[in-house]
């Protein structure tokens, strides 16, 4: 049996991918994530079928440990917008210093380990940004450093609104490529599926393509108004954006993981969200005012 750690285990895509591997029956996998009452929560479901480690990315000793043992490391740890474009050194902290961890541990102890880095879509456009920079400077780490490698570009993620967090620093007039958190995570356990076709890729996916400004309506239509909402798209800066490219249908092809779409994706935020009819009325009044212009 495939020994896989995953670095950020607890997350929207983490927690997918935990599920599918699971599902496979052929892989011990073993969870990295900060301790919290969030990260407890999310992961209690799968305690007694997962090896759970609470500790933070940066314990070098528990990092070369776990290297030495495990045949794939998949490292989804990240610091997301909007934090991650007003914090420069958390940013490069998480997402290089965590991977260069990762790479010299492998290097040292386990040459023909596979390392997946999760990476973003973004890095195409808005190059100035804090989280764009240490994405590119770590995707150049991992190809000049590793045997075995692939770097998987997540385009945005359309996770359960519910309960993890929704990037809303985009234009509204962007057109954008997407995916749901559970096409994203089933993508990288068919990368795991078919090393032999994608070692040494840089993967982007993509399989769900709109207006940005409709998943905004829909989001206030079914989840209702919220105060990340009203933070981000009243306050913040709107620097990230999830270009359509078109090598993501190679690999989607490649890969098969698509399985859902957009329609399906809102009819479950729509169960989820359905005791949030406060929100969801002042969500609904906020559509008829912008209708009214």
């Amino acid at each position: 049996m495939k020994k896989v750690v995953i670095f950020g285990g607890a997350g929207s895509i983490g927690l997918s991918l935990i599920k599918y591997l699971l599902s496979e029956g052929k892989y011990e996998i073993t969870v990295v994530d900060l301790k919290n009452k969030e990260t407890i929560k999310r992961l209690k479901r799968y305690k007694k079928r997962v090896n759970i480690i609470y500790s933070d990315c940066f314990d070098r000793g528990l990092i070369d440990f776990l290297i030495k043992t495990h045949d794939y490391v998949i490292n989804l740890a990240s610091c997301v917008s909007p934090l991650a474009n007003y914090k420069e050194d958390l940013a490069n902290k998480i997402e290089y210093g965590v991977t260069e961890n990762i790479i010299k541990a492998i290097t040292y102890y386990n040459p023909n380990c596979t390392l997946i880095y999760g990476s973003s879509t973004s890095i195409f456009e808005n190059l100035d940004t804090y989280y764009n920079k240490a994405k590119i400077k770590t995707e150049k780490l991992v190809t000049s450093k590793c045997k075995n490698y692939v770097i998987v570009r997540f385009p945005l993620v359309l996770c359960d609104l519910t309960c993890e967090p929704f990037i809303y620093t985009v234009k509204k007039d962007n057109l954008v490529s997407c995916i749901t958190k559970e096409d994203g995570a089933y993508a990288v356990c068919k990368i795991l599926d078919n090393l032999d076709k994608v070692n040494k890729k840089e993967i982007n996916l993509g399989n769900i393509e709109c207006k940005y400004e409709d998943i905004l309506n829909n989001i206030l239509k079914y989840h209702g108004l919220s105060f990340n909402y009203i933070l981000s798209r009243i306050f913040l800066s709107k620097d990230m954006s999830f270009p359509i490219l078109n090598d993501s249908k190679k690999y989607e092809k490649i890969l098969e993981y698509s399985s859902d779409s957009l329609d399906s994706y809102f009819m479950r935020q729509k169960r989820r969200s359905r005791h949030r009819k406060i929100n969801i009325l002042l969500g609904k009044f906020i559509l008829l005012i912008k209708k009214g212009r």
